[in-house]
C-alpha cells in the first residue's frame, strides 16, 4: 500500500558563491598572510632604524644581504655551514637514540628508574656550560668534543618527555590489550609506544633548539670553526653586517628543523588528528 502523500525529491542546494571582497578578506586574514605581513613589517622597521644607527652597533637588512652574498661567493658560509651541520647531525641522532632509550628504560623498569633517577635529575640541574671544561679534557677540542657537548645539552628533554609519555598511557588500554591476548612485547609496540609518540616528538622539538645552542656553544669553546667560529671572528673585528649572517642562518636552520619535526609528528600520530576531526 502506497501513501497518497509522496515526499518531493530532494534537491541539492548549491553552496553560496563568495564575492571577490570575501575571498580577498579570507586570503588577507589567513595565518600565512599574517605571518608574512608581520615579518615584512619587522624588516621594514629594522631597515629604517638600522640605516640611522652606527654600523658598529647595528646593520640594516640590506647590508646584511650584501654581506651574505659576499660570504656565499667566497665559499666561507658554505664551509662554515658544513662544519656545523655534520657534528650537529651526528649529535642530534645520538641525542634521540639515547634520550628515547633512557626514557623507555626508566618508564618500563621501576628498579632501573630508582637507580637512574638521581643521576638524571642531578645532571639536568647542572648548567651544562659548567661541564664544558671537563668535556674538553675528556673528549678533546674537535668533533668528539662538539658532539659530546651537544648531547649533554639536548638529551634531557627527550628523556623526560619519553618517560612521561609512557607513564601517561591509560591502564584501561593496557587491560584491553591483555584481554585480547596480546603479549607484553605487542602491548609495548602497538599500544604504549604509539600513545607516547606525541610526548616523544614534543621532547625532540625542544631538543632541536637546545641542540643548536649546544653546537654553537661548543664551537665557541672548542676549535673555533663553523657558524659559531664565524660569530666569534666577526665579533672580534666589529664586522656587524657579517656577524648577522651566521646568526640568521642559525635561526633559519632552527625553523626548518622544527617544522620538519612537526611534520614527522603529524605523520606518525595520525590517530590524534582523526580524533580532533571527530570532535
Amino acid at each position: 500500500m502506497t501513501s497518497s502523500l509522496e515526499m518531493p525529491p530532494r534537491r541539492s542546494v548549491p553552496a553560496p558563491q563568495l564575492t571577490w571582497a570575501q575571498r580577498l578578506r579570507e586570503v588577507l586574514l589567513s595565518p600565512n598572510a599574517i605571518r608574512t605581513a608581520s615579518v615584512a613589517v619587522f624588516f621594514v622597521i629594522w631597515e629604517y632604524y638600522g640605516r640611522r644607527m652606527d654600523p658598529i652597533f647595528m646593520a640594516p637588512p640590506s647590508a646584511i644581504f650584501q654581506a651574505a652574498l659576499e660570504l656565499i661567493r667566497n665559499g666561507a658560509l658554505e664551509k662554515a655551514l658544513i662544519q656545523t651541520l655534520w657534528p650537529f647531525a651526528v649529535g642530534m641522532a645520538l641525542t634521540v637514540v639515547i634520550g628515547v632509550g633512557l626514557g623507555i628504560v626508566m618508564a618500563q623498569w621501576r628498579t632501573l628508574e630508582y637507580v637512574l633517577d638521581p643521576f638524571v635529575n642531578a645532571l639536568y640541574a647542572i648548567p651544562r656550560i659548567a661541564l664544558i671544561p671537563l668535556i674538553i679534557l675528556w673528549a678533546g677540542l674537535e668533533f668528539a668534543g662538539k658532539v659530546t657537548i651537544l648531547v649533554s645539552v639536548a638529551v634531557f628533554p627527550i628523556t623526560v618527555n619519553t618517560y612521561s609519555g609512557i607513564r601517561d598511557v591509560r591502564g584501561g588500554m593496557l587491560e584491553i590489550g591483555r584481554a585480547y591476548g596480546a603479549t607484553e612485547w605487542q602491548i609495548f609496540w602497538k599500544i604504549i609506544l604509539p600513545a607516547a609518540i606525541p610526548f616523544i616528538m614534543a621532547g625532540i622539538r625542544l631538543a632541536v633548539g637546545l641542540a643548536i645552542i649546544g653546537i654553537i656553544v661548543a664551537e665557541f669553546f672548542t676549535a673555533i670553526s663553523g657558524l659559531g667560529g664565524m660569530i666569534v671572528e666577526y665579533a672580534n673585528v666589529f664586522a656587524t653586517a657579517k656577524l648577522f649572517v651566521p646568526i640568521i642562518v642559525i635561526a633559519l636552520v632552527g625553523v626548518v628543523l622544527t617544522e620538519l619535526v612537526m611534520w614527522l609528528e603529524r605523520r606518525m600520530s595520525r590517530w590524534r588528528q582523526l580524533e580532533r576531526e571527530r570532535f
